[in-house]
């Protein structure tokens, strides 16, 4: 599938991974719609790239904030490509060191973020593209969701974090089958460490440390290294129903 002239969605577009993919595909020729609840940066990309992209305030989790914000990229072109990259974390153990329970309420919200979510975007996005025409070999789209090497690596005090990718995981496979007859692709890239925003909070020698954990490259992953993924991932149309660790061969330890 050629990127040039599509259109696309991104969530978690104004910061991180999001903004790399975004950058990537309007640098390749696409018009894009950066979905996120921070008003402030998805204005000032939005306004940095001009004509060939748009901010719609979102939260994932909403259908009908997704609906105007999928509305807003199918009227920008076909939509072809929908990456979601919203998505939050959090430190708990199941029981902690003074006898408390995980706070439910917690789990809760980071399933509801990064699975309702997830899935939400995908479903609304899913319908848009197969009202569209479709190109070679009957393709009319690719959606690309964003798990982490915590859905096979949880370490201590990821267990809510682990569960809500490994979902994001488990729904790649049935969501590409279920979506083939329509020509509709589903991919899921489940990213190592990598120097996104909230590890920027980290001092400097506990990102060096983080990196030496890594095999090769020594580096924290680059969001531009998960933008071209994805860009790949578009252009190569025999790529579906998988999951793609990009990771630089790490496993986690059990204890970060």
């Amino acid at each position: 599938m050629k990127i040039d002239g599509v259109a696309a969605l991104v969530t978690g577009g104004a910061s991180g991974l999001g903004e790399a993919v975004v950058r990537k595909l309007t640098g390749a020729g696409a018009k894009a719609v950066i979905v996120d609840r921070d008003q402030s940066k998805g204005d000032a990309l939005a306004g940095e790239l001009g004509d060939v992209a748009a901010f719609v305030h979102t939260d994932v989790t909403d259908p009908a904030q997704v609906e105007v914000a999928v509305d807003t990229a199918a009227s920008m072109g076909p939509l072809r490509i929908v990456v979601n990259c919203a998505g939050i974390g959090w430190a708990s153990r199941v029981v902690d060191k003074a006898g408390n329970p995980h706070d439910f309420d917690v789990f809760k919200k980071v399933t509801e973020i990064n699975v309702f979510g997830t899935f939400n975007v995908m479903r609304v996005g899913a319908a848009a593209m197969a009202k569209t025409d479709p190109v070679e070999d009957g393709e009319r789209g690719l959606i690309v969701n964003t798990a982490s090497v915590a859905a096979f690596d949880g370490q201590i005090g990821q267990i809510a974090y682990a569960a809500s990718k490994g979902a994001v995981v488990s729904m790649t496979l049935p969501a590409a089958r279920d979506l083939a007859s329509l020509g509709i692709r589903v991919l899921t890239i489940a990213p190592g460490t990598f120097d996104t925003p909230m590890l920027a909070l980290l001092p400097q020698d506990r990102r060096d440390a983080l990196a030496a954990n890594i095999p090769f490259p020594k580096r924290l992953g680059a969001p531009e290294d998960f933008a071209a993924l994805v860009a790949h991932m578009a252009e190569n149309d025999y790529l579906n129903g998988e999951t793609i660790r990009l990771d630089g061969a790490i496993r986690m330890p059990p204890k970060g």
